[in-house]
C-alpha cells in the first residue's frame, strides 16, 4: 500500500473544534522538516548534476500533475525575477497545460505520452536536466516522461513521498521523502506537498547560487519589477559603497541591476579607505562579471 494513502492518524475530524483542527495539522506539518532532512544527500547529488548541466548551457525541467506541477510551475516562475535569469532557461510543466494552473483538467494526468510530448514542444534534449514530481511516484504523466528521457540519454531525477515507486525507478537520482499518512487521508496537498515545496526552494536556491546569482548573501540579478525590489536593490548598493540612499537608487535605476552598479569601475572610488569588514561583500563581487 502506498505510504500516501495510509488511513490518517486522527479519526472524527469533523467533531473537532476548529482549534483541536488547527493544532492536530500544525503538529503533522512539523514532522517535514525532519523528514526532508534525511534526504538531504539525496538532494545534494541531484543539485550537483543540475549545476553541472546549467553551466554547459542546459535547462532545468520541472514536470508533474496537480498539486506537484503547481509547486514545480510556481518555483520556476519565481526563478527570473529572484535571480535575473532567462524565463526559459527553468521551465515548469504541468499535465493539462497552464489552464491546470488553475482548475483541474480530467485525466490528464493518466495520458502517459503526454508529459513526453509536452517536453519535446519545448526542444528538451541531453543537454538539459528533468525533474518529476509526484507524491503517489505513479502519475502515468511523469512516469513516462521520465522513462521516454532515459531512453533520449536526458538525465533525470524525481520527488517522491512513496519508496520504490515507479517513478524512483525511471528517474536516474530518485528523492524519496517519505512523509506517511495525511492529517485528511490521501491529501497529499499536504505533507507531500511541503515537503515537495522545501525541496524545490533548495533546489533552485542553491542552484542559482551555485551560478553565481548571489553574491554574499544579497540577489544582485533580482529584477526590479515592483517598488520592493527597488528598495531592496537600493538598500544593498547603499550599505556596499557606503553612500546614501538617495544616490544608491539613481545608480540602481540608471543601470538596471544591482550587479550592473557594483560591476561599474567609476564607482571604485566609494571604496577608498573601507575598513576591512566593510570591505568584505564587495570582495565577493570578484564573481560579477
Amino acid at each position: 500500500m502506498k505510504t500516501t494513502e495510509k488511513e490518517s492518524y486522527y479519526s472524527d475530524l469533523e467533531k473537532m473544534s476548529i482549534k483541536e483542527l488547527l493544532i492536530n495539522i500544525n503538529n503533522e506539518d512539523k514532522k517535514v522538516p525532519f523528514i526532508v532532512e534525511k534526504v538531504i544527500s539525496e538532494i545534494e547529488v541531484v543539485v550537483d548534476a543540475v549545476v553541472e548541466k546549467m553551466k554547459a548551457g542546459g535547462r532545468l525541467f520541472y514536470i508533474g500533475s496537480g498539486t506537484s506541477g503547481r509547486l514545480g510551475v510556481v518555483d520556476a516562475s519565481e526563478c527570473p525575477p529572484t535571480y535575473g535569469i532567462d524565463p526559459g532557461i527553468v521551465i515548469g510543466l504541468i499535465a493539462g497545460g497552464d489552464k491546470a494552473i488553475r482548475k483541474a483538467v480530467e485525466k490528464a494526468e493518466d495520458d502517459f505520452n503526454s508529459g513526453w510530448k509536452t517536453l519535446q514542444k519545448n526542444k528538451v534534449s541531453s543537454n538539459d536536466f528533468v525533474i518529476g514530481i509526484s507524491a503517489s511516484g505513479t502519475t502515468p504523466y511523469v512516469v513516462g516522461a521520465m522513462q521516454h528521457c532515459s531512453r533520449h540519454n536526458i538525465e533525470t531525477a524525481c520527488i517522491t513521498s512513496n519508496s520504490d515507486s515507479p517513478l524512483s525507478r525511471e528517474a536516474k537520482y530518485p528523492i524519496e521523502v517519505i512523509t506517511g499518512s495525511e492529517f485528511v487521508t490521501g491529501s497529499t496537498r499536504m505533507k507531500a506537498g511541503t515537503a515537495q515545496k522545501l525541496i524545490l526552494n533548495m533546489i533552485s536556491t542553491t542552484v542559482m547560487i551555485k551560478l553565481g546569482h548571489v553574491v554574499g548573501n544579497k540577489m544582485v540579478d533580482m529584477q526590479l519589477n515592483n517598488k520592493k525590489l527597488i528598495v531592496r536593490g537600493t538598500k544593498i548598493i547603499s550599505e556596499t559603497l557606503n553612500i546614501d540612499r538617495k544616490t544608491a537608487k539613481k545608480l540602481l535605476l540608471k543601470y538596471g541591476s544591482v550587479r550592473k552598479v557594483l560591476k561599474n569601475s567609476t564607482l571604485q572610488a566609494h571604496l577608498r579607505d573601507k575598513p576591512a569588514k566593510e570591505l568584505q561583500f564587495y570582495q565577493h563581487t570578484k564573481i560579477i562579471k
